[in-house]
């Protein structure tokens, strides 16, 4: 989610630190998102996650996200990545006011990863001027011209039908995404904890989405097809003020089933982990967190920063013990608050594909 690192969970904070929200400094912790939530909603257990209303924003947090990643394949057996996020955080809380008194702030992020190249583009929007937004029915997720998008003919439960569009300086994608499959609620029943002192969020996936689409570099169209995972999740305080930073995987293996694991590394070298098994059936079976390991195999030079891009990564209740390994080593997101993200594949007890993500470093 090192103060000068950003994905979807230090969002906020780097806003802060560009003036998008004001001039106040980072501080406390992993870009300011270890604050307390103040006149924010709190995230508290027994909340009933509902559908569609979920789908949309929840102004009275103070930050969310519509997160998705893709693992392709052309007709030659090419392997690509696709990500596609859209952020939304609060300055303030109360109403959503009109105009450019409106106190929301959006950012999105695109990518598009082969093994011999990563490209992404970025964008920024106040809220209020009709250039971004997220409605809940019919679902629609907008920032200038990317759109994740769902007609009339969406399934609420399932999240399905959705066409998703992005594009940047020297590259594009288009590709319809489907499941029939109902949504995962993450961590609890949709309450998912970040710190054993009470940081939490609340999370669920669709990590049942087959893709099919059009993907273009410097100009060249590639029809491409495969897999998809969407993560949902809102919070006003996800992370405990000494959290630094986190490794998250989605996994999704050879027997059907679908895992979804983090860590969150803490300034004293000790480190929170959580994760959710999801199996063939579609429950989803919450982790505890020494049922976890994620060891560090092989580091990775970006921008400066050594990164660990390789793991081996272990569940011994579920029998998983597995290798990952990275599509491009350097999927470095070279935004304004840099990250990495990227495709990664995995052999073991199983055999898969996935996502990594991994900030703080």
């Amino acid at each position: 989610m090192s103060a000068s690192f950003l994905s979807r969970r230090s969002f906020a904070g780097g806003l802060l630190a560009v003036g998008l929200c004001g001039s106040r400094a980072w501080a406390q912790g992993f870009a300011g998102l270890g604050s307390e939530a103040g006149e924010f909603a709190p995230v508290v257990p027994g909340r009933t996650l509902t559908f569609p209303q979920d789908h949309g924003a929840h102004p009275d947090f103070r930050i969310e996200w519509w997160y998705l990643t893709a693992n392709l394949k052309d007709a030659a057996g090419k392997a690509y990545g696709v990500q596609w996020t859209l952020f939304r955080q609060a300055m303030t809380p109360g109403p959503p006011r009109e105009g450019w008194a409106n106190q929301q702030v959006w950012m999105a992020h695109a990518a598009l990863t082969s093994a011999d190249t990563h490209r992404f583009a970025e964008k920024f929007s106040r809220g209020g001027i009709g250039q971004a937004g997220v409605t809940a029915s019919p679902f629609s997720a907008v920032i200038d011209d990317w759109a994740l998008h769902g007609g009339d003919a969406i399934d609420a439960a399932t999240l399905s039908p959705l066409d998703v569009t992005a594009s940047g300086a020297d590259f594009a994608y288009r590709l319809r995404l489907t499941a029939e499959r109902p949504l995962v609620l993450q961590g609890d029943a949709g309450y998912s904890r970040k710190s054993e002192r009470g940081q939490a969020s609340y999370y669920y996936s669709q990590p049942y989405f087959t893709a099919r689409g059009t993907l273009t570099l410097d100009g060249k169209p590639i029809d491409v097809d495969g897999i998809a995972w969407m993560d949902r999740e809102f919070s006003s305080q996800p992370l405990a003020s000494d959290q630094t930073g986190w490794d998250w995987f989605s996994l999704h293996l050879s027997s059907g089933d679908k895992v979804m694991l983090f860590r969150l590394r803490q300034s004293d070298g000790g480190h929170y982990f959580a994760g959710n098994w999801i199996g063939t059936d579609g429950r989803s079976e919450q982790l505890a967190p020494d049922a976890i390991a994620l060891q560090p195999l092989g580091t990775t030079e970006a921008a400066g920063r050594k990164l660990p891009t390789r793991w081996r990564v272990s569940v011994p209740g579920h029998g998983l013990a597995i290798e990952t390994t990275p599509l491009n080593p350097s999927s470095w997101m070279g935004t304004r608050f840099p990250y990495w993200e990227g495709p990664i594949s995995f052999t073991g007890s199983q055999s898969g594909i996935g996502y990594l993500e991994m900030t703080g470093y």
